[in-house]
């Protein structure tokens, strides 16, 4: 393991930092592979580096089968911090940490519980293992979701990371692993750098289109309403109301969201469940009412998409919550994240190298022969130069080779070319057989 890093115990199977952090909780994490030092690299050594700016420092993470490796990196000081100091920092840091991936929750007994409630999720839970929900800023997990209106994970992932560029100063520089060109990581504003009017249409002109001042008006809103509290823990007054939300019922603190601009239920949920402890929420959109379609027999067509009324909503949230119980929110995530299609090859073993075609157990014979037609009734020259064209296209189609299955059915194709050249020129020659007698 790099210098500097420690280590936290954990299975993989209680986090995947592969599939929680690239799965659509959260819009930040930077993913970088690390350099192989060795010809076969050891398939229990950490593969990619995961990064994370806070408002203070930068958490850097690595993962083995059975560890999570952690270090925080911060702004050079020119005065140098004590071993007490140090020792405080990283453990700040581990805290962070548990805090974040909500690790005092043991994920194993939840997969068991799921299982036996769901047959669907036993046949998923291998693959799809360690999918935790995280617990997030308040502030920025709304932020995101307003983002997240009509779009996907990757603009997404823009958005944020042109919020944190445009409106905050860089925290630290650090390369990649394994290289030496620095690259600057920036904290999530805070509500009052975007709670300015010009804020709205400057993220217009940064490609936020109406999501621009839908993100200014929520922050102004929260800076008008919470201006003379007093800030505290290098956090806005805004930012700490936001946090009173968790210890509210769920329907109070839903409540409270909707008040913003762009919130609607969906991104009110995907608060809740995100950053509000609020485990029961599932947050319902078309995505999620199809899963419901076709996993859980809710009524409705499993193609078109239906419009998605509060009633609606609250029958697929229901339906769901049922199922999975108290902690159904975790479980929608799991689900969620297996119908994604960039995790569709997600826990799948690697394919062997391809097999030849000459050597593949399924058929390879392709139906080219044409078949003669009944004779033309039509005028004898017609006839006749419809009788030409096929008998020219049957000539070249009896000069080649034909395809066979693996089995030997036909004839051996023959010749030194490869397989895929001589099908090509098969097709090319009666292309150019039937196209040269167009004109006849």
């Amino acid at each position: 393991m790099a210098a500097g890093f420690r280590a936290l115990p954990l299975p993989i199977v209680q986090l995947s930092l592969a599939a929680v952090l690239k799965c659509g909780q959260s819009f930040r994490w930077s993913v970088f592979p690390l350099p192989s030092e060795a010809a076969t690299p050891d398939p229990g050594s950490p593969t990619h580096e995961y990064r994370f700016c806070l408002r203070d420092r930068l958490v850097c993470l690595r993962q083995s089968p059975d560890t999570l490796f952690y270090r925080s990196v911060f702004p050079q000081s020119p005065i140098a911090i004590s071993a007490t100091q140090e020792a405080l920092q990283e453990a700040e840091t581990l805290a962070w940490l548990r805090d974040y991936f909500q690790l005092d929750v043991d994920l194993v007994k939840l997969y068991d519980d799921w299982s036996m409630r769901d047959p669907v999720f036993m046949k998923l839970r291998d693959r799809f293992s360690g999918i935790r929900m995280l617990r997030q800023d308040p502030w920025e997990n709304l932020v995101s979701f307003i983002c997240s209106s009509n779009n996907n994970i990757s603009r997404i992932t823009q958005m944020a990371n042109t919020l944190c560029k445009h409106y905050s100063p860089p925290l630290v520089s650090l390369p990649p692993p394994g290289s030496t060109e620095s690259e600057s990581y920036y904290p999530f504003p805070p509500p009052s750098s975007l709670a300015a009017p010009e804020v709205g249409s400057a993220l217009r002109k940064l490609a936020f289109g109406y999501r621009g001042p839908f993100i200014q008006r929520t922050a102004e809103m929260l800076v008008n309403a919470h201006a003379s509290e007093n800030p505290q823990g290098g956090r806005e007054a805004a930012e700490l109301w936001l946090m009173t939300l968790r210890e509210m019922e769920t329907s109070a603190a839903r409540e409270e969201l909707l008040k913003f601009i762009g919130v609607g239920r969906k991104v009110a949920d995907c608060v809740l469940l995100m950053s509000i402890d609020k485990r029961e929420v599932i947050p319902v959109d078309t995505h999620v009412h199809q899963i419901a379609i076709k996993h859980y027999g809710l009524r409705g067509s499993s193609t078109a998409k239906a419009n998605m009324t509060p009633k609606l909503y609250d029958e697929v949230n229901t339906k769901l919550g049922n199922i999975w119980g108290d902690y159904a929110g975790w479980a929608h995530s799991v689900l969620f994240t297996a119908d994604l299609k960039s995790f569709s090859s997600y826990g799948l073993p690697s394919p062997s190298p391809s097999t030849p075609l000459a050597h593949t157990p399924k058929l390879l014979k392709i139906a080219v022969t044409m078949p003669l037609t009944p004779p033309l009734t039509a005028s004898p020259s017609l006839a006749s130069k419809k009788r030409s064209r096929r008998t020219m296209v049957q000539e070249v189609v009896n000069d080649l080779p034909v395809l066979v299955d693996s089995a030997g059915e036909g004839v051996s194709l023959g010749g030194d070319s490869s397989l895929a050249d001589r099908v090509k020129k098969r097709r090319r020659l009666v292309t150019a057989a039937y196209t040269a007698n167009e004109a006849l």
